[in-house]
């Protein structure tokens, strides 16, 4: 019994995905570019042992890149991540993890064997215990270090390519602060110049996605810091709201009463300090950011540039979004038109489906009207409000792909932006997750959406509806069927009754009541329905 919940506890408290891990962010694991922990299960790497895993070559993609990026080795995330590492772990079966110590997302159990959907709610569906709770998971991750991951506070010539190594620690929230900022952030090309052309995780087919993997783990190490296995993010669902409905204390947090861009002192979040906000200052530095703080949260919702932004999606805004047929197209960035990813993400109008970058629709839209931290991309996830944000943002994505159920295939193989191809890792999650891997419904990675489950058949009524509402519609067509067919009968009978009588000559007191065997084989029977 001691065995069996020791098992459990190396199973719930493995580390979950993240940026480095800090087993591996030292000398020898830069110089030898291999970052394979050992298993605490059984003490072998990648548990090896136990047939988790192994340590194996990172097999990177060698399919062409749009031409959006015109360099090559000069920035740390090309061929992700094989500037830091060119092995890993390779996870067996339903394994994951940077050593394979963890279950794939919809598994769980000792042998990962366990098949599990949780469910997203709205925020406004929570009881009042429920939302305390959440925000108070909130603020916890915010004030308690991340024991497996550290962030680069350097690129890795600037490390003396890896003899020198830049790392620091950082809490839960802001290490995904920090991801988000890492993977769009400009290239840095030295001196003062900087490429800006580029990001990992927008304005390209890797946008759903990338954003789906980052809430999965998001959600994981909440659960893994509170112990609590049953948390999921909720969402809010912002279709035709007319103002920020969750912009006050009750939620995440209000306006504060003299300054309009600051938020009220009576929420916890008012005393929280953003990180990777000052991209300018990077660039000028050519420096990484290096997560120090940088002031309070700014938020002054509807008080943007309505020019850009005249107002909040609407529920038309979304179902026109959701019936384009095309996931990805033409240049696959922010100039596509007809792309269901561009029109969602808000780089194209929501009533054509034409890009049109000085406008911001639906994702887009809640950034620019948030007036604030959320505003600027590389800070954006600095506001909480932006998990409830991107949390539906991934519900519409599931709904595009319920109905259109297209294969992977859809998703582009060659010629994306640099790191948005099938094949390419996603940047800079280590362990390694490819763009495609993602490209499937919520449910085959363990996670429903409350507004979008179909509920169970209530009883042989509901089973039937379909049916007879078919029928209605061609009911007479069934009368007149069932008219014509019992005409046919009657001439048929008569005639054969006729011809009897010729044939045989017997009166009908002494006519036999069955047919004989010979004559009932002749004979034939048609329906008209």
């Amino acid at each position: 019994m001691l065995l069996f919940a020791l098992a459990f506890l190396l199973v719930i408290l493995q580390p979950s995905a993240g940026q480095f891990p800090r087993v591996c962010a030292n000398v020898q694991s830069l110089l030898s570019k291999e970052c394979c922990p050992p298993w605490d299960g059984d003490g072998s790497p990648c548990g090896e042992l136990s047939s988790r895993g192994s340590c194996q070559n990172i097999l990177l993609s060698q399919a062409p890149l749009g031409p959006q990026f015109p360099f090559s080795g000069v920035d740390d995330r090309e061929d992700w991540p094989s500037v830091f590492y060119n092995r890993t772990c390779r996870c067996e079966g339903n394994f994951m993890g940077f050593n394979c110590g963890e279950c794939k997302f919809g598994f769980s159990g000792l042998n990962c064997t366990e098949r599990q959907v949780k469910t997203r709610r709205n925020i406004f569906q929570l009881t009042a215990s429920e939302k305390n709770k959440f925000l108070a998971y909130l603020n916890l991750a915010k004030n308690i270090p991340s024991q497996d991951y550290v962030i680069a506070t350097g690129t890795y010539s600037q490390m003396n390519n890896g003899s020198n190594p830049m790392f620091r620690d950082i809490n839960v929230y802001d290490l995904f602060v920090w991801m988000h900022y890492y993977a769009s952030r400009d290239t840095l090309l030295g001196g003062s110049n900087v490429w800006r052309d580029i990001d990992f995780a927008h304005e390209a087919p890797g946008f759903l996605p990338w954003h789906r993997v980052f809430l999965l783990m998001w959600e994981r190490q909440i659960q893994r810091i509170t112990g609590d296995e049953n948390f999921t993010i909720p969402y809010w669902d912002w279709r035709d709201a007319e103002d920020c409905e969750v912009c006050n204390d009750e939620y995440m947090g209000g306006r504060h009463p003299t300054n309009p861009n600051l938020l009220s002192p009576a929420s916890i979040f008012s005393s929280w300090q953003v990180i990777c906000t000052r991209s300018e200052d990077y660039n000028s530095q050519q420096a990484l950011c290096s997560a120090t703080s940088e002031g309070p949260i700014r938020r002054n919702p509807g008080n943007n540039d309505k020019s850009r932004t005249p107002r909040l999606p609407s529920s038309a805004d979304v179902e026109f979004c959701l019936s384009l047929t095309q996931y990805e197209s033409g240049p696959m960035d922010k100039m596509a038109n007809y792309s269901f990813r561009n029109t969602l993400e808000g780089f194209a109008d929501p009533q054509t489906a034409i890009s049109n970058p000085a406008q911001s629709g639906l994702h887009n839209a809640l950034h620019i009207y948030m007036n604030g931290s959320m505003s600027q991309v590389q800070g954006s996830a600095n506001d909480p409000i932006f998990v409830l944000h991107h949390a539906f943002v991934d519900s519409i994505f599931e709904r595009w792909l319920r109905r259109h159920r297209p294969m992977l295939e859809v998703y582009p193989a060659a010629n994306a932006p640099i790191g948005h191809n099938r094949e390419n890792y996603m940047v800079p999650f280590i362990p390694l997750y490819r763009n495609g891997e993602f490209f499937k419904p919520s449910r085959e990675l363990g996670y429903d959406y409350e507004y979008l489950q179909e509920p169970a058949l209530q009883s042989f009524q509901d089973f039937l509806t379909p049916y007879l509402q078919q029928a209605r519609q061609i009911w007479p067509w069934l009368v007149g069927a069932a008219v014509f067919g019992g005409i046919v009968s009657a001439v048929l009978t008569g005639l054969i009754r006729a011809c009897q009588k010729k044939k045989g000559g017997t009166s009908s007191e002494i006519q036999p009541l069955l047919i004989e065997s010979e004559d009932y084989n002749n004979i034939s029977y048609q329906s008209n329905f």
